[in-house]
């Protein structure tokens, strides 16, 4: 095996992590799973550093760091939104947004051309925000109950980061498209 394949390898590994966390989620395991919630993020942290430090990235790593941390939120957020750990609305927004991104896309890459997701700050804002709420809500039922209205107010803030990072991909990729169309009408490209 060589070294370059351990990041994918420790990707992988977040990847399976998230049958376990879901399972000790639905039996209510919530130590558990913000114990497995750190080793998610410390392999996150640890694949990234491998890729960039010693120039162990891949085409596949690029498409399958991003997948795992996808899974892991988003069936972290439908099983916590089907627990009544986070409002339903909220999940449904959360997974609506990443229904527009990937769907737009895909129909950029077919219709129009290559994809090249670059993430916008608005976009990391709302990453870190989503995964601060799981571990908050988790560190407040199996540690110390935290005060309601701040529970409350990191929700809303997921849901504006939520609707603002899902509109400026939009934004972006649809004038990307609007300009590469036009060009392509004016015989420009």
């Amino acid at each position: 095996m060589s070294p370059k394949a351990i990041p994918n390898l420790i990707t992988l590994f977040r990847i399976l992590l998230v049958i376990p966390l879901i399972g000790l989620l639905i039996n209510r395991q919530y130590g558990m799973v913000l114990g497995l919630f750190a080793v998610a993020g410390a392999s996150d942290a640890l694949d990234g550093f491998l890729a960039r430090r010693f120039g162990w990235s891949s085409r596949l790593g690029a498409l399958l760091d991003p997948l795992a941390d996808k899974l892991l939120m988003v069936s972290s957020y439908i099983t916590m939104g089907l627990l009544g750990m986070l409002p339903a609305w909220l999940v449904i927004l959360v997974i609506l947004r990443d229904i527009v991104i990937v769907s737009g896309a895909t129909a950029y890459q077919f219709l129009i051309g290559r994809v090249e997701m670059e993430p916008t700050l608005i976009s990391k804002a709302n990453t870190a925000l989503q995964v601060l709420l799981v571990l908050l809500v988790l560190f407040s039922l199996a540690m110390q109950a935290l005060p309601e209205a701040m529970i409350d107010g990191m929700v809303l803030a997921v849901a504006v980061t939520t609707v603002w990072s899902g509109l400026k991909y939009v934004g972006i990729w649809g004038r990307r498209a609007h300009y590469l169309y036009s060009s392509e009408r004016k015989g420009v490209r």
